[in-house]
């Protein structure tokens, strides 16, 4: 983001909107206590006016000043609408007419103190600047617009004081009055407006990057864990019903001794980008890579109804797209895939490198179960089974000893051919 210039707003007119919103928001409520200050003054000219001037002079001041506190009240009023903080012309309105009205008060006071002959070397009648000073603060930010007000209300002011004014002197020393009021007040609208530009340019920065390390968290840690580490608390969950999945490449070793290490991690970041997106599609929670092989699992944090279903459709889906991540590597690529349900244990361990990751010996036999699966096809446990709904083309039950878990029946959902048609699994 740019730092804008003197009078000119930010480049990107999304991010200019964006700044007057959020600095007009929190100007509000210093505006409403101005609106406040400048009624109760208002008011005290009507409480002392009759005191000292003569009924039909206080009455043509009861009136402008009714008027303007009227104009005063519903200005603040306006502020209370939602839609205010995009709307600065209601500011330069009112303010302008306030301002205006506020003129004709001293000069009926004005000509009361030069018929009563009064000895003042002090002011004596409502100071403008009071207003100018609103109106800077008010509008700061958009000095253009501040300016604009300046010379309307200049306009207006003087249209009210030439009339009858036959001392040049006066009106000089008038003019000179109000000309060095209004350049103080526009250099602290410039003032407050470059300030205030300035903050709202670095805390949308720290906003992009805070969002950026958000994201990044996010994608490694489930929401529910960022919340927990941030409280301090221990992260560790238990899932009595979750579907483990691992898949892997079959043949990746031998294919790593054939191919370039450019052209073996391009392979795999199709495999693992192919998979990301089929896990987003079936509602499946990415847990980890490790090498070749893809981890994740259904029914963990991300709610995915049936598991089982899900994870199925979610292994099918990853070998579905197995050409195209050959086709885009160039090398013949085969992917096989092992699934079990049961109850699992996740949490997040340690302080650096935190991840949210899974044990138990559910992980463990869907890790064995992955190597007994034909390429491109389904391995899953007798468990995994009788959890799905829908269990078309798988064959029959297949006894097979795992490593470190015994004899377990295994299903083999059918595998690709080369023309796309399924065939049963070998066993």
């Amino acid at each position: 983001m740019e730092q804008p210039g003197l009078f000119a707003g930010f480049a990107d007119r999304e991010t200019e909107t964006r700044y007057n919103e959020r600095a007009r928001t929190l100007r509000l409520p210093f505006v409403r206590l101005y609106g406040v200050i400048l009624l109760v003054v208002l008011i005290a000219y009507s409480i002392i006016n009759p005191l000292y001037i003569e009924p039909v002079e206080n009455a043509i001041l009861a009136f402008w000043l009714g008027l303007t506190i009227l104009v005063g009240g519903i200005y603040i009023g306006v502020t209370f609408w939602p839609g205010y903080v995009r709307h600065p012309m209601l500011d330069f309105a009112a303010l302008l007419v306030i301002g205006l009205l506020v003129s004709r008060v001293n000069v009926v006071l004005f000509d009361h103190l030069l018929h009563s002959d009064a000895q003042l070397r002090a002011v004596g009648v409502f100071n403008r600047l009071a207003i100018t000073a609103f109106a800077a603060v008010t509008l700061a930010g958009r000095p253009k617009l501040f300016l604009a007000w300046l010379g309307c209300d200049f306009v207006g002011w003087i249209g009210q004081v030439m009339p009858g004014q036959q001392a040049v002197s006066a009106l000089a020393y008038a003019l000179l009055s109000y000309l060095s009021g209004a350049l103080i007040m526009a250099a602290i609208n410039l003032a407050v407006g470059l300030t205030s530009r300035s903050a709202f340019r670095l805390a949308d920065s720290l906003d992009i990057e805070r969002s950026k390390n958000e994201e990044l968290l996010l994608n490694m840690l489930p929401p529910a864990a960022v919340a927990r580490i941030r409280s301090g608390l221990l992260v560790a969950d238990s899932y009595a019903d979750a579907s483990v999945i691992f898949i892997d490449m079959v043949g990746f070793s031998a294919l790593a001794k054939r191919v370039s290490p450019g052209h073996l991690v391009e392979l795999l970041n199709g495999f693992f980008n192919h998979a990301d997106a089929c896990a987003r599609e079936h509602g499946i929670e990415k847990v980890k890579t490790v090498g070749d092989a893809y981890l994740a699992i259904a029914g963990g944090n991300v709610p995915s109804g049936n598991s089982a279903d899900a994870a199925i459709a979610f292994a099918r889906a990853v070998i579905a797209g197995v050409d195209g991540i050959g086709i885009d590597a160039g090398v013949e690529v085969g992917l096989r895939a092992g699934i079990h349900s049961g109850p699992v244990v996740g949490g997040v361990i340690g302080a650096t490198r935190m991840a949210y990751d899974y044990w138990g010996d559910t992980v463990n036999i869907a890790a064995r179960l992955e190597g007994t699966a034909p390429p491109n096809a389904i391995a899953i446990s007798e468990s995994t089974w009788l959890r799905a709904r829908s269990r078309d083309g798988f064959g029959p039950p297949t006894l097979i000893t795992l490593k470190g878990v015994g004899e377990m029946s295994v299903f083999h959902a059918s595998a690709r051919t080369d023309t796309g048609e399924t065939v049963p699994a070998a066993a």
